[in-house]
């Protein structure tokens, strides 16, 4: 049992503060996650002059994160369906820490690649391990306004992997940051030994029952149900197509468009992209408060990607705009793209209570391939339409260049709108109300 949990519980005045106490702290994986997959927004220019690599090349390094957190997303739902979630969180954190620390101090892109597969590996449980823990500690009905404060601690940390992790690199260096970086992840490991539950107190008696029908509904069968729901796969794509501003724009050639085109400082660069997660911040509590008090799911979705296709239109074809437009529109990128947290509650209420890790991970999973497929075709994009030209010793882009590898995010707003269309409403229904209502 966590220490200081079982130390507030003893006080009555506390228990109210306890769900959000053990549930945001078990978001802190979630946050430190998202500063090393977004790091390489600020890494890119140190990383590729230190190993001698092209667009291409880096893509695939970064990318290395998204293949080992894609290929063990659906282990890490079933896993967690299954044991404990503070133990797999822990496990979690000191995979991630070990990647950061190794990533610091490699030799070779190989020894980069290994370690930044690890972390990868550890950030499997973090999206995953919150909705488990929040579906445990709150009432249904705050399962949206749970996700969006979730996603909002992790674009806390995507917004500390641009500006302030840039003027950190600047200062010190690219390696010396790291380390530091993973210093940080030792000591948030600790707070989550001390603070995570994975259940309110006096609940045991839930946690047999889950696991008596964990056990009746059998491993392959309770897969085979969250893998033939469609509404799982609907979900999960429109999450993968509306997050691409993060993964393409956030963590990895945003800052070098805005460097190599529009002529900014790599600070100045990073600030603009950071928005992106500063809007998310927002955002995402919002739209799932938004969502909840509508009691609808599909509206907010469908507008939202309507107006991100919108928003990519002025980033990609009007390079006249000041650093300031550039400044409120990344953020409105970000709050707009947010509706993706809406998703999250459609599955969780789409499927039985006792496989919502399960179900969950589809989403991730399907999210994190996204990344892991475009990232590379971006990089390759950029370096199909190579003119030849350096800039301070890595690869030097035209407009041309990061406007066709910037397409990707036109067609996938698109197609979100096409997804967010099909998707059956569940009008914020726990699975039993949604389905009688489509039965009906």
């Amino acid at each position: 049992m966590a220490i200081l949990t079982k130390s507030l519980a003893k006080t009555a005045s506390n228990q109210h503060l306890l769900p959000w106490l053990v549930c945001l702290s078990g978001g802190l994986l979630f946050f430190y996650e998202f500063i090393q997959m977004n790091a390489f927004g600020s890494l890119n220019t140190p990383v590729m002059q230190t190993f001698h690599l092209s667009a291409g090349q880096m893509s695939l390094l970064s990318s290395m994160y998204f293949y080992a957190n894609a290929l063990f997303l659906f282990i890490a739902g079933n896993l967690l369906d299954r044991f404990s979630t503070r133990k797999l969180i822990l496990i979690a954190m000191l995979l991630c820490t070990f990647g950061t620390l190794g990533f610091a101090i490699s030799n070779s892109v190989i020894e980069a690649a290994v370690f930044r597969f690890a972390v990868g590996l550890g950030g499997a449980f973090c999206f995953l391990s919150g909705v488990r823990l929040s579906s445990r500690w709150f009432h249904p009905s705050r399962m949206a306004l749970m996700t969006g404060l979730l996603v909002t601690m992790a674009m806390i940390g995507g917004w500390v992997a641009q500006a302030p992790f840039s003027a950190l690199i600047e200062c010190i260096g690219w390696r010396d940051g790291m380390l530091l970086n993973g210093l940080l992840g030792i000591i948030i490991t600790v707070w989550i030994w001390l603070v995570v539950q994975d259940r309110p107190f006096g609940q045991e008696d839930v946690a047999e029952t889950d696991k008596s029908r964990l056990k009746s509904l059998g491993l392959w069968t309770a897969i085979q149900k969250v893998l033939k729901n469609a509404q799982n796969w609907k979900a999960a794509f429109y999450t993968c197509l509306m997050n691409l501003p993060i993964f393409l724009l956030g963590a990895l050639w945003g800052s070098m468009y805005l460097v190599q085109i529009h002529g900014y400082t790599k600070t100045e660069a990073t600030s603009v992209t950071g928005m992106i997660f500063f809007g998310t911040i927002f955002g995402s509590p919002l739209m799932g408060w938004m969502s909840d008090r509508l009691g609808n799911r599909r509206k907010p979705m469908i507008i939202c990607a309507a107006i991100s296709l919108l928003l990519m239109l002025f980033v990609i074809y009007d390079q006249h705009l000041s650093y300031f437009s550039l400044l409120v529109i990344f953020f409105l990128l970000g709050l707009i793209t947010s509706s993706q947290v809406i998703s999250y509650p459609v599955v969780a209420e789409s499927n039985p209570h006792v496989v919502t890790a399960s179900a969950v991970s589809i989403v991730s999973m399907v999210t994190v391939f996204g990344g892991a497929l475009m990232q590379p075709i971006s990089g390759w994009l950029l370096d199909l339409y190579w003119k030849g030209h350096y800039c301070d010793g890595v690869h030097c882009y035209s407009l041309s260049a990061y406007q066709h590898a910037m397409w990707i995010l036109l067609i996938s707003f698109a197609i979100a709108v096409g997804l967010a269309w099909v998707i059956k409403e569940t009008f914020c229904r726990p699975y039993e109300g949604y389905r009688q209502n489509n039965q009906q």
